[in-house]
């Protein structure tokens, strides 16, 4: 897989870019703009010998894709989609059972960053998506996730089902968000898993849900019936986290 020329915006996403090692071809910084991130990110580019260039912020506007660039645009690679084969060599490389994600139609890129936000905080080793019905990889998922695209790989499949089928060889057991399914602090979610998380609209697939071992369901008080895609993950997630401590 080659790279292809990507915008990253934002402070702290060109700072986490650095960090991880992605490469930066070039940097535009907005004129005048002389605070502690942007200084980091100056000194960062001369470290790295990453040409800089000064602009306005009308021109800025114009480059970005998000319309919060804070005063910095990084070009860079595109970011490369792992193979599952990677994803379960990460946990076997940490001495850990495989932990993994995987999404079943979110389509708002913001959902989809938070969720590798999420994923790269639980300890995941990897997230899953689709490649149709979904979002990919865009410059606001990776402002969105807060640096964490830069560290959880996340692999493309053509058809979740078929890779549940697959990954379940490995000894891995699924469980998928179902409001209807039995309450998470009831299952027993140590070993090695994979929670599935649905779109906000229709949950997650009939077809995913039946090859799914279990169903979990979040408790809720209150007047309203579900939880965003981003926030039920993160529920879950760390449920999840809380059984592998004990």
């Amino acid at each position: 897989m080659g790279y292809q020329e990507q915008a990253i915006e934002g402070r702290n996403a060109v700072i986490e870019a650095y960090r991880s090692g992605r490469p930066i071809d070039k940097l535009y910084i907005q004129d005048g703009c002389q605070d502690g991130p942007v200084m980091t990110i100056k000194r960062e580019a001369r470290k790295h010998d990453t040409p800089v260039k000064y602009v306005t912020k009308e021109r800025l506007d114009q480059m970005s894709e998000t319309g919060r660039h804070q005063g910095v645009i990084a070009v860079a690679g595109a970011y490369e989609y792992a193979e599952l084969d990677d994803i379960l060599k990460a946990a076997e490389d940490k001495g850990e059972s495989p932990f993994l994600f995987l999404l079943d139609g979110i389509e708002d890129p913001h959902n989809l960053g938070a969720i590798l936000r999420t994923a790269n905080l639980a300890g995941a080793h990897g997230v899953i998506i689709p490649k149709n019905r979904a979002v990919g990889l865009t410059a606001t998922v990776a402002r969105t996730s807060a640096g964490a695209l830069n560290y959880t790989p996340v692999a493309r499949v053509t058809n979740l089902s078929k890779t549940i089928e697959e990954l379940k060889k490995s000894g891995i057991w699924f469980v998928c968000a179902d409001m209807e399914g039995t309450r998470m602090y009831d299952l027993d979610l140590k070993g090695p898993i994979g929670l599935v998380i649905g779109s906000e609209g229709e949950g997650v697939s009939r077809l995913v849900r039946e090859k799914c071992d279990m169903t979990a369901a979040i408790p809720m008080k209150g007047d309203i019936d579900s939880l965003n895609a981003s926030v039920a993950a993160g529920v879950l997630a760390y449920e999840i986290v809380r059984q592998r401590l004990l």
